[in-house]
């Protein structure tokens, strides 16, 4: 699976929260896991481009 979150970003995004290494690799599946199911409901409606509402 690649990378598809950047861990800076995200610890930017935390402000001083220590982050925990597999944090990222679990974070990384939930975000994997909303592109395949947004991309289901683009499918499903007869489109190839993944909209807002398919989140």
């Amino acid at each position: 699976m690649a990378d598809l979150i950047v861990k800076a970003a995200v610890k930017d995004a935390l402000n001083e929260m220590n982050v925990a290494s597999d944090f990222y690799d679990a974070l990384d599946g939930e975000v994997q896991e909303l592109l395949e199911d947004a991309s289901r409901r683009a499918k499903e409606n007869d489109r190839k481009t993944v909209q807002p509402r398919d989140l």
